[in-house]
């Protein structure tokens, strides 16, 4: 397994180095022989420290974790026992993916990622022809990057989000063939969102 680590605006020493190869190399080998690649990323927020930790262990599936701490190992510590919980939890349909990884690899679709402008808080009510006037300017494209849309059931969905720590999960439904939508809601459950298709759409999370 490769791995990458990163210091913002900090030092990072030959111990901590050896300390998360180590952690990594356990967890893997524990939880997911078969990770690509890691990248831990350290860096100074006021008084203490943040660790991000993302795994690529499987084609189109990353796991991250992230932590703070006053110190920097314990800061590393907290972040890779959040992510490995993340990986016991789905260690069976992991190594189930890892197993049928070379047919789906044929079933993803090209797709690109945009990045829009926020719009500005106008400092007063605007008028009528302001309002009208802005709803017809199209929003600004600030970045743009090539993704990739999976063809997932609602079960391997869920996964991938909750362990990329994702907000939102755009995926193609392999029951219904139809584009597909998990997102994490503000009281911490999975929301879902499916053209409908007869009553039955919910039927495969309901089993």
């Amino acid at each position: 397994m490769k791995v990458q680590i990163t210091g913002k605006q900090v030092a990072i020493s030959e111990a901590v180095k050896q300390h998360v190869e180590r952690r990594l190399k356990a967890g893997m080998d524990k939880y997911f022989g078969h990770a690509i690649e890691a990248h831990v990323v350290f860096s100074r927020e006021a008084n203490h420290y943040r660790t991000d930790c993302s795994i690529h262990v499987g084609h189109g599936i990353q796991a991250f974790g992230h932590a703070n701490a006053d110190e920097l190992k314990d800061c590393l510590d907290a972040a890779l026992d959040r992510l490995e919980k993340r990986l016991r939890r789905y260690k069976r349909r992991l190594r189930d993916h890892h197993d049928r990884r070379s047919a789906r690899a044929a079933e993803v679709l090209s797709g690109q990622s945009y990045v829009l402008e926020a719009e500005d808080e106008p400092e007063a009510e605007p008028e009528a022809e302001q309002v009208a006037a802005q709803a017809a300017v199209p929003p600004v494209i600030v970045d743009e990057s090539p993704t990739e849309i999976h063809l997932l059931d609602l079960a391997e969905a869920v996964m991938r989000l909750e362990l990329a720590d994702l907000p939102i999960l755009f995926f193609r439904n392999q029951a219904s063939g139809q584009f597909n939508v998990v997102y994490r809601r503000a009281d911490g459950r999975i929301g879902w969102i499916t053209p409908e298709t007869g009553g039955n759409a919910a039927s495969q999370a309901r089993r």
